[in-house]
């Protein structure tokens, strides 16, 4: 048995196990696929009987049981559950853009997004990140709850003047104007390294507030130039758009002369540290506030890809922020870089 456990053996026992989970991904994928395309079809069959008929609560009642007594081990088919599966065809049958990706998330994420979304554009933005990012039910319900939608589109990045077009949407959807660090344990005063190091205490809770696809590379990252020492407080990689992600903590409002600092790492971190087949370097400046205008002057002029962002402690959005969201059609613009 020995003589098998050989380098050879080890690369195809890793090759038939990586086919196994692909094929069993695919497998769920296809079972999710058709399950959502029978609700689809019940949902369908119920509006046009209604529109023909005069179908109340009551026969949809009775389906329901008929159902249950025919199919006893298959959940789904509750009173309940047919309704909204009546409510589901009627949101999308006639978005040809949506009633495709409804398909790729599973039931209860549709059901979800369905009650707790208030137009088609939010729809598909949390379809399209649940699709992209793999949320969970919880994770999902939470990112409705905190308002990422409108914490992402109202953002502040210079993005479109720094970043070429193909990545300049995808890396504008990968910052939030707003992020809730509710799990961080920590008084009215503290320092900067104190927020610093309770943010590493808890890092796999803060890598899911900053979007799911950062991978954590280290704290104070030591830059050497010119013999002299430079430390970023906290540096990231992103996945989907291969670049790192520098982030400076600030436990005051915003000042202008953070941009020129950030602007001195991204510049070090492409030169040093950036390999050949990532994209170009981009900070994140997160602080305690800041106030809209002064960010957007500061921003204006710097050539390096660079988003200001503010943290809380319990979440929040000022209702007078929800009137200036892009216009819609922005939005989609926008929507069509999460793939």
């Amino acid at each position: 048995m020995s003589e098998l456990v050989s380098d050879d053996y080890v690369v195809l026992l890793g090759e038939i196990k990586q086919r196994i989970r692909s094929g069993q991904y695919a497998a769920l994928k296809a079972v999710n696929k058709e399950l959502i395309s029978l609700y689809w079809d019940i949902g369908k069959s119920i509006v046009e009987r209604q529109e023909g008929e005069t179908w109340g609560k009551s026969v949809v009642k009775r389906l329901a049981e008929d159902l249950q007594a025919e199919f006893p081990g298959i959940g789904g088919f509750s009173s309940q559950n047919l309704w909204r599966m009546k409510q589901f065809y009627q949101t999308y049958v006639h978005n040809v853009k949506l009633s495709p990706l409804v398909r790729e998330i599973g039931w209860t994420h549709n059901l979800m997004i369905l009650m707790k979304c208030k137009d088609d554009l939010e729809r598909e933005f949390y379809i399209r990140m649940t699709r992209k990012l793999g949320w969970t039910k919880n994770v999902l319900v939470h990112q409705i709850e905190n308002q990422t939608y409108e914490k992402t589109l109202l953002n502040q990045t210079n993005f479109e003047q720094t970043l070429p077009v193909e990545i300049g949407n995808q890396a504008k959807l990968a910052v939030k104007d707003e992020y809730t660090f509710d799990f961080l344990e920590l008084g009215d005063e503290y320092s900067e390294r104190q927020l610093e190091r309770e943010i590493l205490a808890k890092v796999e809770p803060f890598l899911h507030e900053m979007g799911g696809l950062f991978s954590f590379i280290g704290s104070q990252y030591r830059l050497e130039i010119s013999d002299k020492e430079y430390f970023i407080d906290i540096l990231l990689y992103h996945r989907h758009l291969k670049c790192l992600i520098a982030i400076e903590l600030k436990i005051g409002e915003f000042i202008p002369e953070y941009v020129g600092k950030m602007q001195f790492y991204l510049a070090a971190l492409d030169d040093i540290v950036r390999m050949e087949d990532e994209k170009p370097s981009i900070g994140i400046i997160l602080c305690k506030s800041k106030d809209k205008t002064i960010v957007e002057y500061a921003l204006k002029e710097s050539n390096k890809p660079i988003g200001v962002s503010a943290y809380r402690m319990v979440s929040t959005l000022p209702k007078e922020l929800k009137g200036e969201l892009p216009a819609p059609e922005q939005i989609a613009r926008l929507l069509e870089g999460v793939e």
